[in-house]
């Protein structure tokens, strides 16, 4: 899904799955945010990107969630060379996780102990998961990193997960060195975040396939 399409003229019933898919895209970026506070208030360690965005944030006093925001600008800036077709989904993805990480980490405390701050981070790692697959389901374009590892193994012909391991370690280690935090969560993130998607992303989009056939008009007779 791209950005013409959604401002291609629409029947009632599509009109209606339009908005129901926005309404699944914007939940489940909002999520995604409310999940990456919850990782990073567990105080464990938080996935390679975040160690990246972290380290900046320390580094420059500027906040978390504005340097998500910005970093997911400079990942579509490198989109350009890479001919890759922005859609609404990675526009909104890139504005606005920061926001809600940001709004999240607001509100939610500091956890005295890792005892508490451990299932904290489980709870936002399930959730990113969830998260995910609503948004990856909603079909309105792949995230700002996403996309970028997609152009990357088109242009350069590489395995996914040679091209997704050299990005991630690179952001790790940038992130690191700046002084973000990595520990056991880094560790969880890398090895649990997969298998979790597997699992809610397929359910999710059978789910929204049967409501959009349920949506759909039934098909006229011919007649004999």
């Amino acid at each position: 899904m791209h950005l013409r399409s959604v401002f291609l003229p629409v029947t009632a019933t599509s009109r209606r799955d339009l908005v129901e898919r926005l309404g699944q895209l914007v939940l489940g970026l909002f999520l995604y945010g409310v999940a990456l506070g919850f990782m990073v208030r567990g105080g464990i360690g938080v996935a390679p990107w975040d160690v990246l965005a972290l380290g900046v944030s320390g580094s420059s006093g500027i906040g978390y969630g504005t340097v998500t925001v910005l970093v997911s600008i400079v990942v579509l800036l490198l989109w350009i060379p890479l001919r890759q077709r922005v859609g609404l989904g990675t526009l909104l993805n890139a504005l606005m996780v920061g926001p809600a990480a940001d709004l999240t980490l607001l509100v939610l405390p500091a956890p005295p102990t890792v005892w508490i701050g451990a299932p904290m981070f489980i709870f936002g790692l399930l959730l990113l998961a969830f998260a995910t697959g609503l948004y990856i389901a909603a079909d309105f374009g792949p995230g700002p990193r996403d996309g970028l590892m997609t152009g990357l193994v088109r242009r350069t012909g590489w395995k996914v997960w040679i091209v997704r391991t050299l990005i991630e370690g690179s952001v790790l280690l940038v992130g690191f060195v700046l002084g973000g935090p990595v520990g056991v969560g880094t560790v969880l993130f890398a090895f649990g975040v997969g298998p979790l998607i597997g699992w809610f992303l397929p359910r999710i989009t059978r789910m929204r396939v049967a409501r959009s056939q349920r949506l759909a008009p039934p098909a006229a007779s011919v007649p004999s």
